[in-house]
């Protein structure tokens, strides 16, 4: 598999990630051990987890299956911290709730370093140079290799890039992790331009649209998906609607053009985004792992990326706009 550089950094990953979300939960260790097998037999690094996935089980799982499967030094292992269980608390950025989640991390999974230390989320009630300080001291303590954030809006990415390159010492960062697909465009409105501007890579999460991409929720909801699921059914449905139905026949009516599936055109697409370096699959199985992963040889012609851009374009007013030519 091709390998990218994390942004403005010597840090190189597969250019496609392997998601845990579920595993721990409803991910299983023989399901999940052969998952990472034929990811690592792809050539697949990159695996991101986080400290609050599964409650703490899929780091636990992880760092059980690479201590018997996988080479620690093959794999490049991001993780998170920064989200708690707290319903009057969702984000807690503070320098101790974060550094103490990393040592508690790095127990979990068995190792003494992550490649790539993440904050979950922007903590709106803690100082972002706090937050931020975290990172430095996780990086000069050898305890992360490179950070980055996940889910900061454009001006928070921006002010947190730009707050990390003003003085010498602080760690650059490396990434953000947001949603991005067909389905949700959103980034290229703020974040996107501020993450190329800064040198920032884009690992994009739910490429595949919460799964709807690929067809399976065309004629109803499949008692084995996502969208059937108690915990995970509200987080599919905002996408199960007629704008989805549109996108998702444009991407189908592609992947028949080019004797593909919808699963490889809709990855193929936010593959290949400008600032985009590897795209985050979540997978049930090790045989839809297998298939995702088979998207490497697949570029799309200009013309159907141009025809999804059309119809997937957000919409983009003031000042988004370029007004001096109206």
């Amino acid at each position: 598999m091709e390998q990218r550089y994390l942004g403005r950094t010597g840090l190189r990953v597969s250019r496609i990630g392997l998601g845990t979300l579920t595993w721990g939960r409803d991910t299983g260790e023989q399901d999940a051990a052969d998952q990472l097998k034929t990811f690592w037999g792809e050539g697949g690094t990159l695996v991101d987890t986080a400290d609050v996935y599964g409650g703490g089980e899929a780091e636990f799982l992880l760092g059980r299956l690479v201590e018997r499967l996988v080479p620690r030094g093959d794999l490049v292992i991001a993780t998170k911290a920064g989200s708690v269980p707290d319903p009057d608390r969702r984000f807690d950025g503070s320098r101790g709730h974060l550094l103490a989640a990393l040592d508690a991390s790095l127990s979990r999974l068995g190792t003494d370093y992550v490649d790539l230390w993440q904050i979950h989320a922007f903590d709106p009630e803690t100082p972002l140079e706090e937050t931020l300080q975290a990172l430095d001291l996780a990086v000069s303590s050898g305890r992360a290799r490179y950070a980055g954030i996940s889910n900061f809006c454009g001006w928070q990415l921006a002010k947190a890039a730009t707050w990390q390159l003003a003085a010498p010492g602080r760690t650059r960062l490396a990434s953000t992790q947001m949603e991005y697909s067909l389905l949700q465009r959103g980034v290229e409105r703020e974040v996107l331009p501020a993450a190329l501007d800064l040198g920032v890579g884009l690992l994009p999460s739910s490429p595949l649209g919460r799964g709807v991409l690929t067809g399976k929720y065309r004629h109803g909801t499949p008692a084995d998906s996502r969208g059937a699921s108690e915990l995970l059914g509200p987080f599919v449905e905002p996408y199960l609607d007629e704008t989805a139905d549109s996108i998702v026949d444009a991407v189908m009516t592609a992947a028949d053009g080019l004797a593909s599936t919808p699963l490889h055109v809709a990855l193929a697409w936010v593959r290949d985004r400008p600032g985009v370096v590897a795209p985050v699959v979540g997978a049930r199985t090790a045989k839809q792992l297998a298939a995702a992963l088979s998207v490497e040889a697949l570029t799309l012609p200009d013309e159907i990326r141009r025809a999804l851009d059309d119809v997937s374009a957000p919409v983009h007013r003031y000042p988004d706009q370029d007004w001096s030519t109206l």
